[in-house]
């Protein structure tokens, strides 16, 4: 029996002991809520990229957003894994469906840096650029697991069958992603 991860998270965390000496209070703090419609609605707008930030919240300590991503078969080349490094932002990813083999670490090869003014820079992961690996750690994940990248580790998918489809919820201590960002097709506005 598979047990569904993010409600036993959410009942640990509501249920642990908490510090309250300068903790915020009152009407202008809040929790950020995303919901399965917007989940499914930012999803199901994915394009070209197939990366779409939901939304973006201010914290204590700079940002967490979260982002959906999607990514079609791939076939494993057995050449080096092809994937992306952020310098500022780490992530965990939730998967929601599908399964792949996915790369982190190993001997990388870096790129140039994409550059400042696109989505992926300002929108999604902040500071990032593409490189290769070679000698990686390679596991295979499914729905339901869950997978730490640090910020500066490259991470890459090798192999993916049929479909990923998961969640990245993205660690920014720096601030570097726009808080207060809500993707346009559930109410922020329009990107042009």
């Amino acid at each position: 029996m598979r047990i569904r991860i993010l409600p036993v998270l959410t009942m640990i965390l509501a249920t642990s002991p908490v510090q309250t000496q300068g903790l915020q209070a009152g009407p202008d703090f809040s929790a950020t809520d995303i919901t399965a419609e917007e989940i499914e609605a930012v999803t199901a707008a994915i394009g070209n990229i197939p990366d779409e930030q939901i939304k973006v919240a201010a914290i204590s300590q700079g940002n967490v957003a979260v982002g959906v991503l999607h990514r079609d078969r791939l076939e494993n080349t057995g050449g080096p894994a092809a994937g992306l490094v952020h310098r500022d932002v780490s992530e965990v990813y939730y998967m929601l469906s599908g399964s792949g083999t996915l790369v982190t670490g190993g001997n990388v090869s870096a790129g140039p840096d994409f550059p400042a003014g696109i989505a992926v820079v300002d929108v999604l992961v902040g500071p990032s650029f593409r490189a290769t690996s070679e000698g990686g750690h390679s596991r295979q994940i499914s729905e339901g697991d869950i997978v730490i990248i640090p910020a500066g580790v490259f991470h890459a998918w090798s192999e993916i069958p049929d479909h990923v489809t998961y969640l990245s919820i993205r660690s920014d201590p720096d601030g570097v992603l726009p808080a207060g960002y809500v993707h346009p097709v559930i109410g922020g506005p329009s990107q042009n």
